[in-house]
């Protein structure tokens, strides 16, 4: 909903002394992007290795894409030593920003020509926990800006931005500026990846932890299922069996279905056969959902003359961590909003991905240095994203997120186009600016509406795990389906020019999808602007 808000009054909200501990996580967030980002394709690049090998290099990134498995285990488990001192937040954001340094300390001791397989695990361990720290980081900045109105988020929103992309263009540019000085490695680049990576990890002591009743709601849920479970025979043990059969299900599918058995079910159809196993377990699991909520919905008050069994109550513990949050998101969008919400999610930034992650490798053909793309890719984009973050932010809080998502999603493929221009053009420095800039400008401006829409459509109780649902769905677009970027620059013979055209066309379908569903959209947004 467009604010009343003078603009003197909008910009207030960037007083606000929260919105710079966002920033600061914001640059721990993106930072591990680099090692496995831009960085490793820099180094792969400079190894000898293919476009395609190079561009499937970053499945490793599916742990984005599939981290709302693990996220309700971030809301609720407990870090020994660290929860009791620091804070359920604070202490998984440190716990995950320690194995990052340490993953990326390891990378610094390896040789890619002979050791391509412990790369590409180290890489994956960075990606794991990188993708676990922002659910926690995610987890923070909603729950410390939880109370006050939306357009706190909207400037949040704007600062996590920043942030990010100063974590991964603004830093990111130093290990291409030390690889082309005389003497410098890419190992020794990636040693001083780790040591910024530590002295990130400060935030986390320095900051308050956020206050909330998050334990007290998901504790009367259990309660609920607890009441109930006893008294429904070898249901609960069956629930406790099928929920790990989806999610291993799940991971199965994303890390390329090892040890397939090919002699039984041919290759070409395990996509469709575990897509089909896991429609029918989710069917299933659905169907018994449903009448434990209706039982719930018949007995309102607790009556404890079943005393609960060990499965009993890991099965209320599962069903409350795992399966209430997605529950209640349905329950209070409704299934066609809730789908329609997650599918737009889903396809609004996939051309942005293609782009992303073959840009390194279409800078360097063209023709640009290391030093190039520090100084253009990353310093460039770094300055542009923090000013028009802002920006875009101000013009969110004023006249609304759909307005802002549209204008950014517009903005977005028309920008794409500058590149194909270079294409045609070659090492055109002053272009290369230019269109830096540009792409920079409106990513920032996408992003932050992005981010916004995601932040207000979460239900307090439930900030970690529906926010790292929403953002995992965006993520597998850009990280999955944008692996293959490097593929169909082959399958074009190398045309950068038609590839870049491509990318621009790929965000109409999900500006159409917008379009349609803005009316329910700017209703659910209006309510919860009111609540």
């Amino acid at each position: 909903m467009p604010s009343s808000n003078s603009l003197f009054d909008t910009i207030r909200y960037f007083k606000d002394k929260r919105l710079l501990s966002i920033f600061c996580f914001g640059i721990a967030s993106g930072f591990p992007w680099v090692m496995t980002g831009s960085a490793m394709s820099g180094w792969l690049k400079d190894e000898g290795l293919s476009r395609s090998s190079i561009g499937l290099f970053g499945l490793i990134f599916v742990t984005y894409s599939i981290n709302f498995l693990w996220s309700p285990f971030v809301d609720r488990l407990k870090v020994p030593f660290i929860t009791s001192k620091f804070g359920q937040r604070r202490s998984w954001i440190i716990f995950t920003q320690v194995f990052i340094v340490l993953a990326t300390y390891q990378l610094s001791q390896v040789n890619v020509a002979s050791q391509l397989s412990l790369v590409a695990l180290l890489g994956l361990a960075i990606a794991f926990f990188g993708s676990s720290q922002d659910i926690a980081i995610d987890a923070y900045r909603i729950d410390i800006l939880s109370g006050d109105d939306n357009n706190y988020m909207s400037a949040g929103s704007a600062m996590a931005t920043a942030g990010w992309w100063t974590g991964f263009a603004g830093l990111g540019s130093i290990p291409f500026l030390l690889v082309d000085q005389p003497n410098w490695t890419w190992p020794e680049a990636f040693f001083v990846l780790s040591i910024i990576m530590a002295i990130l990890m400060l935030t986390a002591f320095l900051v308050k932890e956020p206050e909330t009743n998050r334990e007290v709601e998901l504790d009367l849920i259990q309660a609920n299922y607890l009441n109930i479970l006893p008294k429904q025979g070898h249901k609960p043990l069956f629930i406790l069996l099928i929920l790990p059969t989806i999610f291993v299900s799940i991971i199965y599918a994303n890390i390329g279905y090892p040890a397939w058995p090919e002699t039984l079910i041919s290759s070409d159809y395990r996509f469709t056969f575990i897509t089909l196993f896991i429609v029918l377990l989710l069917f299933v699991f659905v169907q018994q959902l449903s009448k434990l909520n209706l039982t719930i919905r018949q007995n309102s008050q607790l009556y404890p003359s079943h005393v609960p069994s060990l499965i009993h109550r890991i099965t209320a513990w599962l069903l409350t961590t795992l399966v209430a949050p997605i529950q209640e998101f349905f329950d209070r969008n409704g299934t066609r909003l809730a789908l329609s919400i997650l599918l737009f999610i889903f396809l609004f930034k996939l051309g942005e991905a293609y782009l992303g992650r073959m840009s390194i490798v279409f800078y360097r053909e063209v023709g640009f240095s290391n030093s190039d793309i520090a100084y253009y890719s990353k310093m460039i984009n770094w300055a542009t994203t923090i000013v028009f973050s802002l920006i875009g932010s101000v013009f969110t809080i004023r006249y609304g997120i759909l307005k802002g998502l549209f204008i950014g999603g517009v903005a977005m493929g028309a920008s794409n186009l500058l590149f194909a221009v270079m294409a045609f053009v070659g090492p055109n420095k002053l272009l290369f600016a230019a269109t830096v800039f540009v792409d920079g400008f409106t990513s920032a401006w996408g992003s932050v509406a992005f981010v916004a829409l995601i932040s207000v459509l979460c239900n307090k109780t439930f900030t970690a795990s529906q926010y790292a649902l929403m953002v995992s769905l965006g993520t597998f677009g850009r990280v999955m389906l944008g692996s293959y970027s490097g593929i169909v620059v082959d399958w074009l013979d190398g045309n950068w020019a038609l590839f870049f055209i491509l990318t621009a066309v790929m965000v109409i379908p999900s500006l159409l999808f917008l379009y349609f569903i803005r009316k329910p959209l700017t209703v659910l947004i209006n309510n919860n602007s009111s609540n």
